[in-house]
């Protein structure tokens, strides 16, 4: 049996998973995650990256005596986008790992364009206005500290910042780079433009490498800080967003939705194209874990809202209350409707309308859901018209899988079969499949998807469709 170790640095929590050659998790530990506060200012956040390492090889090491090491053939990195930091020649941060929680960059954006309209950027790179973007952080540090792009060796996203530690090879995860809105859509390359403007030279960046592309094998004082063999290569993967994609089964030009705190709507493809009011309306392009795929997409808060509701009508009761609750109503909730806010963005405040005698909490409840399966038909229509194609189901993942009530009414109101992924932790899984191409023990990610096999539940649209179709 071999193995592949994924290191999953989430915003909530760092994960070390042990996955075997058969698409099982044979091992996990976790330690929760946070962000710091920054030295500026309180309401700054920033990322301890040597403590993020230390708690993955604390996580490693707790893991190890599960498996015979001497098989643990790769080890894999995904995380979060857009977050680096510039480094020194030795790889030492010059300046923390600015968060995308950090509201430093808001007002860059703001005044992106005395450096270039903000619709040329989304032409470019195809990535949407997010004030959380790397090109805002590495503005606001030209900006309020300059003599650190001076002193600048790299920029490395904070997945290569561990992958150096590691293995002491500086690279840019290709997944990283297309979150950046530095990029250039149509060449998979940085753009000359974009940067050109920004006053950035290229070579701030290490070499791109490609997902399952090895960076380099563990050095001596990683072997002894993780347990484990010093001749085992570090594999590229990166951004979390591709790799759940990947690892979930979806086909290209099949949607795919991501449920949890956010969800994320997305698609692999050949083609994508968006219009200044695709970007409006919070769309957004990045490189799929394959070279030349795109991943078209959009995203807004999902569970966030629901936890909300949990949190102000149920009192810390379980979901099974709520469900039930939910499942008691009518669609259309007796005319109970919550618009939320469905970005941080949002000016307009989120109401709930027509609370009257007799109306309870399920009925908010289950209008928070009817909102959110709303926004996602409106915005699966539009991911149609980006990416050029029509559904004929849906494939979902998530935490938000899990609801099986809501699960039904997405079925009945987007009037298609809705398909949930069996695979408990798709994220990692597409990052294992990608670290075991890497490391030789499938010849390609796609060959060790095929070996293990990714199977579904499917949920059809039920007596509720007309309903709701009515509505």
């Amino acid at each position: 049996m071999s193995y592949v170790l994924c290191l999953d640095c989430g915003a909530t929590n760092v994960r070390a998973i042990l996955v075997d050659d058969k698409g099982n998790l044979v091992g996990k530990a976790s330690q929760p995650n946070s962000t710091d506060q920054g030295a500026e200012n309180a309401q700054y956040h920033v990322w301890n990256a040597d403590r993020i390492l230390n708690q993955l090889a604390e996580c490693t090491r707790k893991i190890l005596p599960e498996v015979d090491a001497a098989q643990v053939k790769g080890v894999t990195i995904t995380t979060f986008g857009v977050d680096g930091a510039l480094v020194d020649a030795q790889g030492e941060l010059l300046y923390p790992v600015i968060s995308w929680k950090c509201p430093r960059t808001a007002e860059v954006m703001k005044s992106i364009d005395k450096y270039l309209p903000q619709s040329k950027l989304n032409e470019i790179s195809g990535v949407g206005e997010f004030a959380f973007n790397t090109i805002y952080k590495l503005i606001w540090l030209k900006e309020n500290r300059p003599e650190l792009l001076d002193q600048a060796h790299a920029w490395l996203f904070i997945s290569n910042i561990l992958a150096h530690r590691l293995t002491g090879v500086m690279a840019t995860d290709r997944t990283m780079a297309g979150t950046s809105q530095m990029t250039d859509l149509t060449t998979g390359d940085w753009s000359e433009e974009i940067l050109g403007t920004l006053g950035i030279s290229k070579e701030l960046f290490p070499p791109m490498v490609n997902a399952g592309d090895v960076i380099g094998n563990l050095t001596p004082a990683a072997c002894e800080l993780l347990g484990l063999p010093c001749s085992v290569p570090v594999v590229s993967t990166g951004h979390d967003t591709q790799f759940a994609l990947f690892g979930s089964g979806v086909k290209e030009n099949q949607p795919f939705l991501s449920s949890g705190t956010w969800e994320i709507l997305m698609l692999r493809t050949a083609k994508a194209k968006l219009e200044a009011e695709d970007y409006a309306a919070g769309a957004t392009v990045e490189f799929d874990s394959k070279q030349g795929l795109l991943n078209p997409g959009l995203q807004w808060i999902a569970s966030g809202i629901i936890e909300w509701v949990k949190a102000t009508c149920y009192n810390g009761e379980n979901y099974d209350t709520m469900d039930a609750e939910a499942a008691a109503i009518a669609p259309g909730c007796d005319g109970v409707k919550l618009t939320p806010n469905f970005l941080p963005s949002d000016s307009v405040p989120g109401s709930i309308e027509g609370l009257i005698l007799g109306r309870t909490r399920g009925h908010i409840y289950r209008a928070a859901m009817e909102a959110l399966t709303y926004r996602l038909k409106s915005r699966l229509e539009k991911l149609e018209k980006v990416g050029g194609f029509k559904a004929t189901e849906l494939l979902l993942v998530g935490g938000g899988a899990r609801n099986k009530i809501w699960t039904q009414m997405r079925a009945d109101i987007l009037g298609l079969p809705i398909l949930v992924s069996t695979v408990s932790e798709s994220t990692v899984l597409g990052a294992a499949l990608y670290a075991m191409a890497g490391a030789g023990i499938y010849t390609t990610p796609e060959a060790a998807r095929d070996a293990i096999g990714i199977s579904y539940e499917t949920t059809l649209p039920g007596e509720q469709q007309a309903a709701y179709a009515a509505l």
